[in-house]
């Protein structure tokens, strides 16, 4: 018995948990170790110090040991961190953390339940821990919150003995709080004035019923809404900041959309209490926590003071440069000028069929390089008006894409002219000449658009086949990029190697969409239902390309074709050799001049379904010249390392 600490129930019985006493780390036994309903995920013990036991949790932290089997029954563990909870006046220790000190023991002693022997704590009377439901977390805001905030009604009091709120069936959604206030947070940092404690984002965990945080929204999305079998509603996402340098997402649902969404402004700070925990979603939560909130209407939301101990926003910026080493998927900080905005276009979302708007950016910063930046919904809509003259933006967690060599997509968290140090530096090396960029590393929609990749960095055309590409993921396609020359070219389509389009520049046809000639000469387009008396002639046709080690056949549309005949479009070649004086040889001539021509290209390669067949298809995205000079040097570079 001498191993166990004693009396470390008792004193841990009748505490709040482990900050009442930092230094306070007990040796104990844990009697058993138990899955919560069958779950590998939650874990319930019994702790004892030889004389007394007490139920616990242990945390999911601690998750791994158990699975691991470092901890089992009987094992001697030192209980670094743990809070007291109380659920149905009943006391349960939560272990935050420990430290394995024995894991094969036998059982010491013959202790007995600490509730039994008057040990104080929950089934006491009343000083250290009360029941944890039916009461409501009340927020006494200060001065100014009083004036500036929305808080709920007090509930109705109840002598209910019912735990989770309500009188018989009654749900526990409805007027009554889901929600009790006993005694103050569990890890309490600091205090309001005349409230309760506040808790930092960052030690919030599943365990605790009752917090309050204090947090700056820094992202604050639109408004949206779904239907479903089981009903319709709407919803919205915010991210809180809070001292500590943690963000959460919180989201609101249905009433408290309602309620909340004009209250809730960007930069502005609040408090909030009344939340539910769960998990977070990292496939769709950029957030640092490893938690997410939801808010009902029955939540607490107050404004407070911001005496600025709260940063604006706390970024961790990447070089457009170094983007082309980020691998796609990943959210990343960029800061950059915003040296073009493009049009705003309509699209239509093939996963919901709803439409959405978008515009892409072209980002710059002082590394020199630029990237397309695409943002959505209203800031799509705004875009030419918000980011003219040249900003500097900040954009938070931006997602990187490999989709046109590589570009971003926005976040709602965009901060305009942003108070740090970094906007004013980069403002000032974009005044002094910056605008002069030197690569892009996203394709501007022309032939040499999108980045290929140096002599270092190229493969050959045999790795289509030796990698397999294209049948790693039949939704996403495969990158290469080569050098090769042209052997063949596939010219003896019916009609010229190209199709006729719409002549509607604008949305949503954008001289791309195919249209049909009808019987009285003009052109029918499906798409915008226009009918037009001429139409726009786009290349698209086949050929093959070899280097030393392989031949594979490419697809080529307009923007590479223009490239690979000097800027020449479909529809001067048709009107040079197919209008009212056709001219075969004339036609020839342009693929004769472009065989066996020698260009780096950046291909996408991916699978496609032709009838009942699976074939890998391999498109030209971008190409340009070979630079034999720089080549050379290259070379001579490659060489020298060996």
């Amino acid at each position: 018995m001498s191993q166990l600490t004693a009396g470390a129930i008792r004193r841990m019985n009748e505490s709040e948990g482990q900050q009442d006493d930092p230094s306070f780390a007990p040796v104990l036994q844990l009697m058993a170790v138990k899955a919560v309903g069958g779950s590998s995920d939650r874990f319930r013990t019994i702790l004892s110090d030889g004389e007394h036991y007490v139920q616990g949790m242990l945390a999911t932290q601690i998750n791994h040991l158990v699975h691991s089997g470092e901890i089992s029954d009987n094992s001697i563990v030192r209980v670094d961190d743990f809070m007291n909870n109380s659920v149905q006046n009943r006391t349960v220790i939560i272990v935050l953390g420990l430290t394995v000190m024995d894991t094969n023991a036998e059982r010491i002693g013959a202790p007995v339940d600490i509730e039994k022997a008057g040990g104080g704590g929950a089934s006491s009377s009343s000083s250290t821990a009360k029941p944890m439901y039916n009461r409501t977390n009340q927020v006494v805001p200060n001065q100014q919150s009083s004036s500036n905030s929305i808080a709920k009604p007090d509930p109705a009091r109840s002598g209910n003995s019912n735990p989770y709120g309500g009188s018989g069936g009654q749900s526990n959604y409805g007027n009554q709080n889901r929600y009790s206030g006993s005694s103050a947070p569990i890890v309490p940092s600091n205090t309001m004035g005349g409230g309760p404690p506040i808790t930092p984002i960052s030690q919030l965990n599943m365990y605790q019923n009752r917090w309050t945080i204090k947090a700056r929204v820094t992202s604050k999305s639109d408004i949206r809404t779904w239907s479903n079998a089981r009903g319709e509603g709407s919803l919205f996402s915010v991210d809180l900041l809070d001292s500590s340098g943690m963000d959460i997402r919180a989201t609101l649902f249905k009433e408290a959309v309602d309620k909340f969404y004009n209250f809730l402004e960007m930069d502005k700070v609040y408090t909030f209490s009344g939340g539910r925990l769960k998990v977070a979603n990292m496939q769709y939560n950029t957030c640092k926590s490893n938690f997410e909130v939801t808010f009902d209407q029955n939540s607490e939301i107050h404004l407070d003071n911001d005496n600025g101990e709260i940063q604006q926003q706390i970024y961790e910026f990447v070089k457009i440069a170094d983007i082309e080493n980020v691998e796609a998927g990943k959210n990343i900080d960029v800061l950059g000028v915003v040296k073009g905005v493009g049009e705003t276009q309509s699209l239509t979302s093939k996963k919901t069929g709803k439409e959405l708007q978008k515009c892409d950016l072209t980002l710059v910063d002082d590394s020199g390089v630029e990237i397309n930046m695409t943002v959505w919904g209203e800031r799509a809509r705004s875009a030419p008006t918000e980011f003219s003259n040249a900003p500097v933006c900040a954009f938070r967690r931006a997602r990187v894409s490999d989709y046109g060599g590589k570009s971003l997509s926005a976040s709602p968290t965009i901060v305009i002219q942003p108070r740090i140090p970094e906007s004013g530096q980069l403002q000032k090396w974009w005044k002094s000449g910056g605008a002069q960029t030197t690569r892009s590393l996203s394709s501007s929609g022309g032939g040499g658009g999108g980045k290929i990749e140096d002599l270092f960095n190229r493969k050959s055309i045999s790795a289509i086949k030796n990698e397999n590409m294209g049948y790693s993921n039949p939704d996403k396609p495969d990158w290469i990029s080569f050098k090769g020359t042209f052997t063949f070219l596939k010219k003896d389509k019916e009609g010229g190697a190209w199709y006729c389009a719409c002549a509607n520049a604008n949305d949503p046809c954008k001289n791309r969409f195919k249209v049909n000639q009808t019987t009285d000469g003009n052109w029918f387009c499906d798409k915008c239902q226009g009918t037009y008396p001429n139409c726009v002639r786009r290349w698209i046709f086949s050929g093959t390309v070899t280097d030393d080690t392989c031949t594979t056949w490419v697809s080529l549309f307009n923007e590479q074709a223009e490239v690979l005949f000097d800027g020449a479009t479909a529809d001067d070649v048709y009107n040079q050799t197919m209008g009212d004086n056709p001219d075969q040889d004339a036609y020839d001539s342009y693929f004769a001049k472009a065989s066996f021509t020698e260009y780096l290209f950046k291909c996408k390669v991916k699978q496609e379904n032709v009838g009942d067949e699976t074939r890998v298809k391999t498109s030209v995205f971008s190409m340009q010249p070979v630079d034999y000079a720089k080549e050379s040097r290259d070379l001579l570079t490659a060489i020298s390392k060996f």
